[in-house]
C-alpha cells in the first residue's frame, strides 16, 4: 500500500499553530540537504562539503564502553535527573587537564542532550519576550531559533575579516548594550574558522560585567586547533564563571555527533536554571551513553590528537589544491571548516548553486549564516584528502580563478 492509499482524516476544525511556530527561522541546512539530494538522486557524484557532520566513526574503545554499559541493568532504569556524578566528574577532570579550569562537578556542570539543546534552551531560560540577545553575524543559525522560541529580539554583532572575525564591542551602541541580557560567542568559529585569543575573552568578561550581559560561549570545536595551537576556552579568562557559561560537546572531539552528549559549564546560577528546565523535559541521558561518554573523557586522548592531525592534513591538501587553481584564501586556525571568498560577479548563494550544478561540489553559502556572511562560502573538511583535492580540481575547471 502506498502512503497515499491510507485513509485521509482532515481535521474537523482548523488547527492553528501557536504564534511562536510561525516565527521560527527557516532551517537553512534542511534546504541545502534537499538541493544536494536532488543531484545525488539524479545520479551525479556530488562531493558534499556543505555540512558539519563528522565523517569518521567514533573511536572503538568508546563504542566498546557503550556495548558493555548497555548490558548493565542499572542503566535500564531512569537515570538521575541531572545525570550521573561520574560523568560530571569526568568533564571537570578533562577541563582541568586541558585548560587548567577548575569546575565543581555538582554545581558548575549540567549534562545536555547535545550542545545544540543547551544553546536553544538558554534564551528561553534567560530572556522574556522583547528582551535583547547579541548574536554573531555570521553565526550558527540555531542561536536564532532559541531567541525566536523565547519571543525575544536579536542584535547582530558583525564579524569582519579586518577584526580577525571577532566582534567589536566598542562599536555596539550604548542603547543596545544596556538592553542586552545574553550574548553568544563561538570560537573556534562556525562558519569563519577563526580562533580567539585569551585577551579577547578578558575583554569579553569586562564588557559583560559592565553591562549585565550573560555570556554563552559555544566551544563545540574546542579540541580542534591547528599548527600546534590549542584553542582557548572562555573559562580560562579570570572572572568568566561570574558572567557566563560555556557549552561543550563530544560530537566533534570524539566523532560522537549521533550520541547527543553535551555540557553547560560555569556560572552556578545559570547551570542551576538549565537543570531546572531540563527536570521538566527530560530524565537525563541513557546511563550507558553516560558511561561511554565518561570513558571518552578519561581514557587516553590519543584519538583526539589523531583526529586533529587528520583535519590538519585535509586542510593542507585542500589548500594546496586551491593554490593550484588560484583561489586565494586564509587557512583556518581551528574547527573543521574553511571560509572562502567568492569570485567577483557572484553572491554566496549564486556561487554555491554554480558549484553544485556545474562542478557537483556542495558548499554552504555564507548568507545562510547572516548578512555579514555574504561574499563567502563555508567548506567542510569532512571527506578524504583525495576527494578534497578532487573538489578543488573540479572547481578549477570552471575557470573562475587565476
Amino acid at each position: 500500500m502506498k502512503s497515499t492509499d491510507y485513509p485521509q482524516h482532515p481535521s474537523a476544525f482548523p488547527i492553528q499553530p501557536a504564534d511562536v511556530m510561525t516565527q521560527l527561522p527557516t532551517q537553512f541546512f534542511a534546504t541545502l540537504v534537499q538541493k544536494v539530494n536532488r543531484e545525488i538522486s539524479a545520479g551525479h557524484d556530488v562531493i558534499n562539503l556543505g555540512q558539519g557532520n563528522p565523517d569518521t566513526p567514533t573511536p572503538s574503545h568508546i563504542v566498546t564502553a557503550l556495548q558493555e554499559a548497555a548490558a548493565n541493568p542499572l542503566y535500564h532504569k531512569y537515570s538521575p535527573f541531572t545525570g550521573y556524578g561520574f560523568l560530571k566528574e569526568a568533564i571537570a577532570k578533562r577541563y582541568f587537564e586541558d585548560y587548567g579550569v577548575v569546575l565543581d562537578p555538582e554545581t558548575e556542570v549540567a549534562i545536555l542532550f547535545g550542545g545544540k539543546t543547551g544553546l536553544v534552551q538558554l534564551p528561553q531560560i534567560l530572556l522574556n519576550p522583547g528582551d535583547l540577545c547579541l548574536v554573531p553575524d555570521p553565526g550558527y543559525p540555531d542561536y536564532w531559533s532559541g531567541v525566536a522560541l523565547a519571543k525575544a529580539e536579536m542584535s547582530f554583532m558583525p564579524l569582519r575579516k579586518d577584526n580577525a572575525f571577532l566582534p567589536d564591542y566598542a562599536g555596539i551602541p550604548e542603547s543596545v548594550r544596556k538592553r542586552a541580557k545574553l550574548m553568544f560567542l563561538n570560537y573556534p568559529n562556525n562558519p569563519t574558522s577563526a580562533t580567539a585569543p585569551l585577551s579577547f575573552y578578558e575583554d569579553t568578561v569586562k564588557f559583560a560585567a559592565e553591562n549585565g550581559i550573560v555570556v554563552a560561549s559555544d566551544f563545540a570545536y574546542g579540541a580542534i586547533g591547528f599548527d600546534g595551537r590549542r584553542p582557548v576556552s572562555f573559562l580560562q579568562a579570570p572572572g568568566a564563571k561570574e558572567v557566563g557559561v560555556e557549552f561543550y560537546t563530544l560530537s566533534k572531539t570524539y566523532n560522537m555527533a549521533g550520541w547527543r552528549v553535551g555540557f553547560a559549564l560555569g556560572n552556578r546560577e545559570v547551570v542551576s536554571m538549565i537543570n531546572l528546565l531540563q527536570d521538566h523535559i527530560y530524565v537525563s541521558l541513557f546511563g550507558g551513553i553516560q558511561a561511554a561518554a565518561a570513558e571518552a573523557l578519561t581514557a587516553s586522548q590519543a584519538c583526539v590528537g589523531e583526529l586533529v592531525g587528520r583535519y590538519e592534513s585535509r586542510r593542507d591538501a585542500f589548500f594546496g589544491g586551491l593554490a593550484e587553481i588560484g583561489w586565494e584564501a586564509d587557512k583556518p586556525g581551528g574547527s573543521f571548516f574553511s571560509w572562502l571568498p567568492v569570485p567577483k560577479g557572484h553572491t554566496s548563494a549564486s556561487f554555491a548553486d554554480l558549484l553544485l550544478q556545474k562542478a557537483k561540489v556542495a558548499v554552504a553559502p555564507g548568507i545562510g549564516f547572516g548578512d555579514h556572511g555574504e561574499g563567502y562560502v563555508r567548506v567542510g573538511l569532512l571527506t578524504s584528502e583525495e576527494r578534497l583535492r578532487e573538489a578543488a580540481r573540479r572547481i578549477g575547471e570552471l575557470g573562475l580563478f587565476g
